[in-house]
């Protein structure tokens, strides 16, 4: 299967990007997964119950690690502590955030932790997990499908307290497939996978190797899709898509996804872009429309909102910033006195340079300002950049759900706690917006928990901090060589379903 470079090494509670996502997802198995009505059911977890929505008690199932030893509640609980940890700096720390103690190991830029556990995990036996937030959260076991909430061996953690480069290389997970060697990231061109035998789950019938094929172009990914040197491509170049079903006939698939594409604004970073009305104008510059139509041959949609249709609490229509005016585009630009030069990032080896083109072209024409596309190489590039906080001109984005709901959408890419670590790459912090989530996540009510979240949505297409430009949809194909490839809500193979043909 295709696949782009992993930012990281293979650290789950270090991995919020979708390429080395996709191969964890292979080594680990969740302890929920989402059923067609974008609902949690348990996977590795026998049993996630609360009565209150703040005390919540996880059983585990009978699993065991690729070196044969049995997965504790303990495994769970390291791996909690470990990313909650500010000291070891993991990329999805705030996910934890709603653990009852984050604030003792995590409590800020310039603070120094004073505790190295939450007091909200507690083994109670070697089967069962006991979790307490700070605040009832009613979707906490939605959350329990993403990377973050994978477990981890004693042995991934080295004398020093730190993750070993070893485990990063050839991490013991306990899923489906277990590496057969390590992964040295940067030379190697593939990793290579085998099926773990004593696996409890459902595995494939009649083939036992996956190989990932690491391409830092998706141009020569679908290439080696069409001369049958690759089996599976689940993120076809917009090149491909006017003519893929035409080459591939039925192996090829354009679904619905929950994914949204932006324009990412670096706030915090940039004073050229601190005047709400340059971001205005620069989204009422872009064509939305001709964009979805024409370079990505009608296979995504104009984003109107910062929540993706396919999940509860979208609005058609909501972000009025979001139609092509380029008219007052023009004026608002000017009257707001923005940059007359601009630079705008994104990574070639995900297919982005027509589209960012695009709107470049758009920019260009509709203000009349300077704009430059600058690629870097691989996706790693960019996000090393952004993490570094040194990226100052505009970048391409994009958010693949790691669970189905509304929330999701706002505190891992907006929410103020997301900056130091997490994926909120433009430094965007605002108060109220922060409060209304909080406030949402505590409903206990679900249709008044999304009010909030719709509330704290409202701030963001006022603020504009990212500009939407389109909602995706899953551009995918497969080689004569296989059948039954799927992809899940997370835009992750199925890889129990795939069978050879």
């Amino acid at each position: 299967m295709e696949v782009g470079e992993p930012q990281k090494m293979l650290y789950p509670q270090d991995t919020t990007e979708t390429e080395g996502a996709e191969v964890l997802a292979a080594v680990f198995s969740p302890l929920v997964r989402y059923d067609e009505n974008k609902q949690p059911v348990e996977e590795a977890a026998e049993s996630i119950t609360t009565t209150d929505s703040k005390v919540w008690t996880i059983k585990l199932k009978s699993y065991t690690w690729h070196d044969g030893t049995p997965v504790k509640a303990e495994d769970y609980a390291r791996a909690w502590n470990f990313a909650a940890l500010q000291d070891n700096a993991m990329s999805s720390s705030y996910f934890f955030g709603r653990v009852d103690g984050y604030t003792d190991v995590h409590p800020g830029e310039g603070k120094t932790p004073t505790a190295k556990e939450m007091k909200g995990l507690k083994v109670v036996d070697d089967t069962t997990l006991e979790v307490t937030l700070s605040a009832p959260f009613s979707q906490f076991k939605t959350m329990l499908g993403y990377t973050a909430f994978y477990p981890l061996p004693a042995s991934a953690i080295g004398s020093d307290g730190k993750l070993s480069p070893a485990y990063g290389e050839k991490p013991i997970g306990q899923g489906l497939f277990k590496l057969d060697k390590p992964y040295k990231k940067g030379t190697d061109p593939t990793i290579e996978l085998s099926v773990y035998d004593k696996f409890p789950g459902k595995k494939p019938a009649g083939w036992t190797k996956l190989q990932f094929k690491v391409y830092t172009s998706s141009e020569t990914a679908w290439n080696d899709l069409q001369a049958e040197n690759l089996d599976i491509h689940d993120s076809l170049p917009a090149t491909a898509i006017s003519t893929a079903k035409q080459v591939l006939g039925d192996r090829y698939f354009d679904e619905p996804d929950a994914s949204i594409g932006y324009i990412g604004v670096p706030l915090k970073y940039n004073k050229e872009f601190e005047n709400v009305d340059v971001r205005k104008a620069i989204s009422m510059a872009i064509d939305r429309k001709t964009i979805s139509d024409t370079v990505f041959s009608g296979t995504r949609s104009p984003a109107d909102d910062f929540i993706n249709p396919a999940i509860p609490g979208y609005r058609q229509g909501a972000c009025t910033a979001c139609t092509y005016n380029p008219a007052e585009a023009k004026k608002l630009y000017e009257s707001a006195n923005g940059p007359k030069t601009i630079e705008l990032g994104y990574n070639a080896d995900g297919g982005h340079k027509e589209w960012i083109e695009a709107v470049a072209n758009n920019l260009r024409a509709n203000l009349g300002i300077e704009v430059t596309p600058k690629p870097f190489e691989k996706f790693q590039g960019i996000l090393d950049a952004l993490d570094a906080k040194e990226y100052k001109g505009l970048f391409r984005m994009g958010w693949s759900i790691d669970y189905p709901a509304a929330e999701n959408y706002l505190t891992p890419i907006f929410g103020t706690g997301a900056i130091g670590t997490g994926s909120n790459y433009g430094g965007y912090s605002n108060k109220e917006f922060d409060e209304l989530v909080a406030k949402g996540d505590q409903a206990t009510d679900a249709a008044e928990g999304l009010k909030l979240y719709q509330q704290a949505d409202d701030i963001l297409i006022k603020e504009l901090p990212y500009i939407p430009v389109y909602f995706y949809r899953s551009n995918f194909g497969h080689s004569t060589k296989v059948k039954n490839v799927k992809l899940n809500l997370l835009n992750q193979i199925n890889w129990a379903d795939v069978e050879k043909a």
